[in-house]
């Protein structure tokens, strides 16, 4: 189907299937990293989807809404230090104020961006969420403590740990470099899958969830707490799903040949992806971004119709409600996960890198090289800013900081006179 506009058919309901497949290894490797219900993420993807579709019903881009990756650490420390329903609260407020953000796009004009979130900014940001984790990767790919596995298997060791993680990553890049069509879409799933035969073969699999799992189950919902810190922590992260969101409208718009940024408009795109990441975390579910891998799919199927991603959420939500489907995924051996942790970790930082050189930041600048080191550095120290009534921490800190050095830090004459 052709038609850009909005044409709901039950027809479209297997190929809406298959979008959520493309989804899929990223939709749940989010949350698994981070701890929280991987069913919860598959009913807050569909609804977060729908809700972005409800709110520019005027004019819908094909896209599905799920797990931001941009989130995983900031949710990983937050749930560590604050606890999950403190770190909810503070995405939930993240996401009032995404939501926010678009209404100021929406009177200021998108000057308004680059003026609060130039390159020099939102480039060293970027790296540092992929960054920060980059011990927590490691430590899954090649774990000191083996009693999760040598309880299954007594004779397992790191070294089987490695080759595990090895062959998952392989696979993965294989997937991502020489895969053609459907394959290249899903590399992150086509990794996880090979890592988790493996993984059977070396006996460190538990079936014992899967098998006390019911079939039908309410996902773990849990209700938020708000806690200033976890709030003041996780607002500054919203930097970098609000690029990754722009970059995604814009890839969508010249996949399909029609400007979404007029209409329905980036304001009421980046508010949509605001209220569904809101909504998200008050039932404790991952932050929505729109998926580059769907738009991925949807170049190639040329499914331009926007009532497919509903049928792609509606199978989101019914999977949510299958126990055993949520006891597998989780069933996945910590391992699996630190190969492809690895590699997605990387690629997070060398988006950030890709910014400040696509942008041609000028790194002889005093200015921008102050910049870039007071993000970089107390971001991925770990230094924590207390004012006693509330504290800022690694990734917010170093954005926080970041913003406003852009802010009053005097441009030179040869920079201004680029800018």
């Amino acid at each position: 189907m052709n038609s850009h506009e909005y044409k709901f058919h039950p027809k479209d309901a297997l190929l809406g299937a298959q979008f959520l497949f493309v989804a899929f290894g990223a939709l749940v490797l989010m949350p698994i990293l981070c701890g929280l219900d991987t069913n919860v993420a598959l009913f807050t993807a569909g609804v977060g989807t729908l809700i972005f579709q409800l709110i520019c019903r005027n004019k819908i881009p094909p896209i599905f809404l799920a797990s931001s990756f941009a989130f995983i650490a900031p949710i990983s420390f937050a749930v560590d230090r604050w606890g999950l329903a403190a770190a909810m609260g503070g995405v939930v407020v993240a996401g009032v104020v995404y939501a926010l953000f678009g209404l100021f796009v929406k009177f200021k004009g998108t000057g308004f961006i680059d003026k609060f979130l130039p390159p020099i900014v939102v480039g060293p940001v970027i790296m540092t969420i992929g960054l920060v984790l980059a011990p927590t990767a490691v430590a899954s790919a090649m774990p000191t403590d083996l009693s999760l596995y040598t309880a299954l298997n007594p004779n397992f060791t790191t070294t089987d740990a490695m080759i595990i993680a090895g062959i998952s990553l392989f696979v993965t890049l294989l997937c991502i470099v020489f895969a053609k069509g459907a394959l290249k879409l899903i590399p992150i799933l086509c990794g996880l899958s090979v890592g988790y035969i493996i993984s059977l073969f070396y006996g460190i699999v538990d079936f014992s969830y899967v098998k006390a799992a019911s079939w039908f189950a309410v996902p773990n919902f849990t209700t938020p707490k708000f806690e200033l810190d976890a709030i003041l922590f996780m607002i500054p992260i919203i930097i970098a799903p609000i690029i990754e969101h722009i970059g995604n409208i814009y890839a969508i718009s010249n996949v399909t040949n029609y400007d979404y940024t007029k209409k329905p408009g980036l304001h009421k795109t980046l508010f949509a992806d605001g209220v569904a990441t809101t909504v998200a975390a008050f039932l404790a579910g991952p932050p929505c971004t729109t998926y580059a891998e769907v738009t991925g799919a949807v170049r190639l199927t040329k499914a331009f119709n926007p009532a497919i991603m509903t049928w792609t959420a509606i199978t989101a939500i019914l999977l949510a409600f299958v126990g055993k489907l949520g006891a597998l995924i989780a069933s996945v051996p910590p391992c699996v996960l630190g190969g492809i942790m690895v590699l997605l970790f990387g690629i997070i930082a060398s988006v950030g890198m890709e910014t400040l050189i696509k942008h041609r930041v000028d790194m002889d600048e005093p200015r921008n090289m102050v910049i870039i080191a007071l993000i970089l550095v107390p971001s991925l120290g770990g230094m924590v800013l207390d004012f006693g009534f509330a504290s800022f921490s690694q990734i917010g800190l170093g954005a926080v900081v970041g913003v406003i050095l852009n802010l009053v830090l005097p441009k030179s004459k040869n920079q201004a006179t680029k800018d």
